[in-house]
């Protein structure tokens, strides 16, 4: 297709698919969880990472949109179209916590606006065997819950927290019916996305704790809250267990673009052990956490060090 608006510098920067959004969630999950470990530095050095990425990939998706409809729509309807609405989420919950509230919500609107027909077109097109990426209607919903929440005290609007429970119950949904599509044998041969199987239940903790914290749920609500993040958390580190052995019996160590979706979902499994530990009384958590956020910030580097060496020579693999 003739691109209409040529721009300069554009031929790298548009060749970049919609599972580069991964690269955002995984540094602005990252920020959060040195953040709650008060390691700011190092977390400001993140959002920035991450900020970067989500501006860089934003002007992407616009110029798309209007010089390159083919391809736009083409992206559109697979599940790693998602990850613009679950990194602009992660990147507000971040920006949410420095105190940003305006630019937080703008972000919030932003990830509602595009998250119905982004999910729909995705859903539409799902076949009987996905990979991993499939998962990222129930990252996207929860991504939405985990933001909305994260405002919903911040700038005292109790419908917020309202509207962050329904994407939650949803988000769970949406994960029950990715598991039943979802191609297991992905577990063993997946080249990074089918870590997402785990952070779905991850960010689903995290989003589940922000709301158990809300002094607007009490009662068997409140209950009901503690033990569904409990219990997603628990999940989401039985499958941490299970990909890790499976990484280690089926060795993947070329660099792939997806790879940046195993990171994110070790940084959200650390984040939401951070995060869980006070609302949900269990206190353990918070060490678990600590070094699990250490193990991602690893994971991050080896990707990024992968993703360097791969750029003076041969071509990166990606979907």
């Amino acid at each position: 297709m003739k691109q209409v608006l040529p721009l300069p510098g554009r031929r790298w920067w548009t060749g970049l698919p919609p599972a580069a959004g991964a690269a955002v969630m995984a540094a602005g999950i990252l920020s959060v969880g040195l953040h709650l470990t008060g390691f700011d530095g190092l977390s400001l050095a993140a959002l920035v990472i991450a900020t970067a990425l989500w501006l860089l990939l934003a002007a992407d998706f616009t110029t798309r949109i209007v010089a390159d409809r083919g391809r736009f729509e083409a992206e559109a309807d697979t599940p790693a179209a998602l990850t613009a609405v679950a990194a602009t989420t992660v990147l507000g919950t971040r920006i949410s916590l420095m105190g940003r509230q305006g630019a937080a919500a703008a972000l919030l609107v932003l990830a509602a606006v595009l998250w119905p027909g982004l999910l729909i077109a995705v859903v539409r097109h799902w076949k009987r065997r996905m990979p991993g990426a499939a998962f990222l209607v129930c990252v996207a919903t929860q991504g939405l819950a985990l933001l909305a929440a994260t405002l919903a005290p911040a700038v005292h609007r109790d419908w917020l927290a309202r509207a962050a429970l329904g994407a939650f119950c949803l988000g769970l949904l949406l994960y029950g019916v990715a598991l039943v599509r979802f191609d297991f044998r992905e577990v063993l041969r997946g080249a990074g996305d089918h870590w997402v199987a785990g952070g779905a239940l991850a960010i689903s903790a995290l989003a589940g704790s922000k709301l158990t914290a809300s002094p607007l749920w009490t009662g068997p609500v409140h209950t009901a809250l503690r033990i569904a993040t409990l219990v997603t958390l628990a999940l989401s580190l039985g499958w941490y267990v299970l990909l890790l052995a499976a990484e280690l019996r089926q060795w993947r160590p070329h660099y792939d673009i997806r790879r940046w979706a195993t990171v994110f979902p070790l940084g959200m499994t650390a984040t939401a052990c951070l995060s869980a530990a006070a609302p949900t009384g269990v206190g353990w958590l918070r060490p678990l956490g600590e070094v699990l956020l250490w193990i991602a910030v690893g994971a991050w580097l080896l990707t990024f060090a992968a993703f360097v060496a791969t750029r003076p020579g041969r071509r990166a693999h990606h979907p």
